[in-house]
């Protein structure tokens, strides 16, 4: 194993989706900390199971140290985030609790690019907002979770899926 006494360097594209990931982060953490449903939002029975519930093998209520060995070392890595460039075109954070638990997974796919179909996520349903992006989150009461479908409307769109825990 090679080691560098070179320090670890990001460029700016990886700083950029890191601190739109976080900003993502925080707006949905509000959403799901219980402000008023809108039509996007939907809660599911019992008696639908989700379909959407883990990214790459990851779930919520794993520990940093099991998200790490199936995802690899993260590019940043905190005892709150880790951060993955997982490709040119994806991109993932992990969020952890206090006891090192995953609490939050959002992926980005720029321009779309390797995004599953929002079927696959969150059913049907859409809901399209004035600028054109579409959005719906689902909230599964029962387990505990909720996941998001979100995609903007831009030259280069971007597909922003998250799954986050109810406390």
């Amino acid at each position: 194993m090679r080691h560098s006494t070179e320090p670890f360097r990001i460029g700016w594209v990886e700083m950029l989706y890191f601190l739109m990931g976080a900003i993502i982060l925080l707006l949905l953490g509000a959403i799901a900390k219980g402000q008023a449903r809108t039509p996007g939002m939907k809660s599911i029975s019992q008696a639908q199971q989700p379909v959407y519930r883990e990214y790459r093998g990851v779930r919520l209520g794993m520990t940093a140290v099991e998200v790490r060995a199936k995802l690899g070392e993260p590019v940043l890595k905190s005892d709150e985030q880790d951060y993955y460039v997982v490709t040119p075109n994806e991109t993932t954070q992990i969020a952890y609790n206090t006891a090192q638990k995953v609490v939050m997974i959002s992926t980005d796919y720029t321009g779309g690019v390797g995004a599953p179909d929002y079927r696959s996520v969150v059913g049907e349903g859409l809901l399209q907002r004035p600028d054109g992006s579409v959005f719906r989150m689902v909230r599964y009461e029962s387990e505990h979770f909720w996941v998001s479908f979100n995609k903007t409307e831009s030259a280069v769109p971007i597909v922003t899926i998250t799954i986050g825990a109810i406390p």
